[in-house]
Parts: C-alpha cells; structure tokens; sequence
C-alpha cells in the first residue's frame, strides 16, 4: 500500500509540475524591416591552402544546391598583383573560388588589408606595429588619396578580365586596428575626407554594378559609421555600411550604428567574426553552436542585410582542416555542425524581409530563448533558438492564416540530430501555431502563407511616400541600375517589398 501511495505522489507530482509549466507565446508582427542580402565566408590566406587552387571547401557551402547556401564570398585585395611579401597571396589567391561562387550566382566582395606600401606613411604593405619598423603607424599619404580609388579599378578590371564582375570592394579591413602584419590606420574624418573628395574616382561607368563598401572597423561603432552617413557627399558614394564584432555584441553596437544607414537606404553588413575560435584544440560543443546561432539572430535583429563569417575552413568554422589534434570530427574539407547552423539562416532567411515579433530582443543578455521572424514570397518563418535544459511549450501567433508548414531542427552536433526535416501538423487554415520548443535546440519553421483566406485582406502595408527615392536590388542581394523582372524594391527609410517590374 506504500508502494502505492507513494507512486501515486511521484506521479502527482510530475503532473503539476508539467502543468505548472507556462507556455509561452510570441506574436509575430506584420511590420516589415530590413531585407537579407545573404550569408557567407572569407576566402583568405591562412587555412585556404594550397592558396588558389583549393576550393573544394567553397564548393561544398556555397550555392543553392549546397546542403549550406552560403552565397557571398569575401577575399582579400592584396596590396599589389604579386604580393605583399606578408602572405603567399596574390589576386590569383582566390580566384578560382570567386570563379565558382558568381557562377553559381553568388555575390563577391574585395576588401584590402592595405594599399600599396608606397602609398603609405612607412611605406609598406605591414600595418607598423613592429620593431623592425619602429613602431611608425602606417596610414595612407594625404598626396596618395588621388591614388587610392584608381588603385581598386586596376582590381576590378583585372577580376573582370579573368571572368569575375566584383559586387563591391571594401575601404580597408579595420581601420581602427594596429597590426603587425597587413594593415592601414584611418580615423573616422580621414575616411571622409578620403570619401567625399576621392570616392567618385572609382570606375562605375566599366563596373556598374559594384557598390563601395565602408572601412570595416575592429567593431561595429558609430564613431566609424556616423560620420559617412551625415555627409551628403559621402552617402552618394557609399552603398554599404560594415563592421566586425570582436568585443562588440551587435545589438549594443551593431544596432544604433544601423539606424543612420537603413533611414538613408543604405545595407549594413557585419564582415567578419569568429565565433569561439579561442577554444583550443578541441570542436565546438553544441552550445557553443547555439551561441553562434544567437550571434546571427542578434545581428538580424540589429538590421543586419549581409553576415560574413571569417575562415571558410578552421576547426571553429564550416569546413574541417584535417587536423587529429582537434578530434576524429575534423576531417579535411567535411562540413562541421556549425555549417549546419549556419544553413538555418543561409538556406531559409536569404532574400526574405525580416518581420518584427512581441519578443524582439533589446540586449544580448537574459533570457535563454531568443526568436526572429522573415517573410518570403508565400513563406513565413519563425526562428527560435532555446539554450534552456528544459522544453518549452508555445504558441505562435501569426499575422497571416496558413495552410502547411515544415520544420527545420537542429538539437546537437551529430549529424543524426542536425537539420532534421519534419512536417508541421496544420489540419486547417490558421493563424495560431501550438508547438513545444525542444531543450537546446535550433528550430526553423517555415510556414506556407494561405492566399486564399479572407484573413490575408488584412495584411498590413507599410505606408510609404510614392514620390519617395527607392533603390531596386534582384535576389541575391545585388543593386539593379533599372528594375527589371522579380526584384526587391527598397524605401529610403529601410522598408523593402518584392514587386514585378
């Protein structure tokens, strides 16, 4: 009889507590912000060896067939055709790679780690902070400014000449940065004035299609972005405002420093970070993924259009290097779960406009769950990442009825547990998704919006001026001179639709 009673108790118990359990509720908004250029990688001296003829990693990430789809690709503009005698790079370095990823309708981007070292203060390619250069800071010659411009159009029309039209090229990687190796030290009023008086130099007539990315600084502030955008001659010129992480969470940084270049029209792409790179010799634990899936949610959420992350291959990357010291999982050119992560946001949130939801949020801090949410032709999806031990039941109140549904979930790192496919139960048209978010999980769904029911009447427009300047861009991100076919157009104030021209 004890033995009853007390199995009666236990089982009580579990009872209350899973009732005790709140569900929790996120209402996704019919308020549209910005849309998402795409995702990608560095292709970059370092792991990428032998440097210009190994792709086989690029060919396994990028494209939309790819199990990743990754589709922009970042390389470096080397401070001349041969070299900077800092790398065994030259432009041939990542050519076979940009080759692929335009062929497979990819954007490309150049970003120099430095001008040419005759340009410079302490005439070289190396940013300076060495002995062997007396600590002199190398920063680009104000009787060099004419030459900087003229400098990148000899890149472009090489990359064209072998088959690349360049998307855009960059100012400089980290400005702000004193480095030892490839460098150039810029303040903020020495890109402006390098900008408003130089930046009409660069060759748009033979490139029409490229865009001028700002200098790229260590971190994603506004002391480095700001200023572009509150000179009228600077934001002419300028198409994308970028920056790095490293020490700056994007919704402390990245997000105010967005606010200026969305109201003016412009894109705001993070570059570059590496996510627990500093792990040792040792793969990614789950959680450690998670985070990274939080980074690329954070920066959605901070007005992010464009997310490239830094090495294509390392061990804290997409692609295995072959190493055994780092563990049995690291096999050369094999996809690494953080890959799989990626994908979520690459094969799912590319070429959609972002939605705001009730639990948007306002810091990197607190709360284990985090969501954002994308609209895309008849798709809608939801982003939830969950870093809690624990389920969660939740329902997800949508501003449209849909019909269908799927689900893309990731729970660990074994390739058993990492993009799992299912089909979402919706018997009926609704507007209310009930679901339970699995402990530690990476969960993307992707419902299918019902044209056919009343409730679609009800879809909210943003209000924008008619007469307002709008810039066009097809669907991969790219700026179109003249809007022609499906492309997405884009208020100055940040909004973006899909329309038929």
């Amino acid at each position: 009889m004890k033995k009853i009673i007390f199995s009666l108790i236990v089982l009580l118990g579990v009872t209350a507590t899973q009732a005790a359990k709140p569900r929790y509720s996120l209402t996704v908004n019919d308020v549209r912000r910005q849309t998402i250029s795409g995702f990608g990688g560095a292709c970059c001296d370092g792991a990428m060896k032998p440097f210009g003829t190994d792709n086989l990693c690029v060919n396994r990430l990028y494209g939309k067939r790819s199990k990743i789809g990754l589709n922009i690709l970042r390389m470096e503009i080397s401070p001349s055709f041969t070299g900077d005698n800092w790398g065994d790079y030259d432009w041939n370095g990542s050519l076979p790679s940009a080759q692929l990823v335009k062929n497979r309708g990819g954007i490309v981007f150049g970003t120099p780690w430095s001008p040419p070292g005759e340009y410079k203060t302490n005439g070289t390619a190396q940013g300076g902070n060495s002995d062997d250069q007396g600590n002199q800071r190398g920063k680009l010659r104000e009787d060099c400014y004419d030459k900087f411009f003229p400098w990148l159009n000899t890149f472009l029309d090489w990359m064209k000449s072998h088959g690349v039209e360049m998307d855009a090229v960059s100012i400089q990687n980290e400005p702000d940065w004193w480095v030892n190796y490839s460098g150039c030290l810029y303040d903020p009023q020495d890109l402006v004035k390098l900008v408003k008086n130089h930046a009409w130099m660069l060759d748009r007539e033979n490139h029409p299609g490229v865009r001028l990315i700002s200098g790229e600084p260590l971190g994603f502030t506004q002391n480095y972005t700001d200023p572009l955008m509150q000179d009228e001659t600077c934001r002419e010129q300028v198409d994308i405002i970028a920056g790095h992480l490293y020490g700056h969470a994007p919704l402390q940084y990245m997000k105010p420093a967005a606010v200026l270049p969305t109201k003016y029209g412009k894109e705001v792409w993070m570059t570059e970070h590496s996510v627990t790179d500093n792990i040792g010799d040792r793969l990614p634990t789950w959680h450690e993924n998670l985070i990274f899936a939080e980074e690329l949610n954070e920066c959605m959420l901070s007005g992010c259009t464009g997310y490239i992350y830094w090495y294509l291959r390392a061990h804290w990357a997409f692609c295995g290097t072959g190493e055994t010291k780092y563990g049995p999982g690291n096999k050369k050119d094999e996809l690494l779960p953080r890959a799989f992560v990626m994908s979520h946001f690459s094969k799912h949130v590319t070429g959609s406009t972002r939605l705001t939801t009730s639990k948007d949020k306002t810091s990197g801090e607190g709360d284990a769950l985090e969501f954002s949410a994308y609209i895309k032709g008849d798709s809608l999806i939801v982003m939830a990442i969950d870093t809690a031990e624990t389920t969660r039941p939740m329902t997800i109140k949508l501003p449209y009825h849909v019909k269908s549904g799927e689900l893309v979930l990731s729970t660990g790192n074994e390739p058993d547990k990492l993009c799992q496919q299912q089909t979402l139960d919706i018997p009926e048209s609704t507007n209310e998704f009930v679901t339970e978010l699995p402990a530690r999980s990476l969960s993307t769904y992707i419902f299918m919006i019902d044209r056919n029911s009343t409730a679609i009447a009800n879809v909210k427009q943003t209000d924008e001026d008619d007469d307002a300047p709008k810039s066009y861009y097809d669907l991969q991100g790219r700026l179109l001179t003249e809007p022609h076919g499906l492309c997405i157009e884009r208020s100055a104030s940040g909004h973006s639709r899909k329309v038929i021209m």
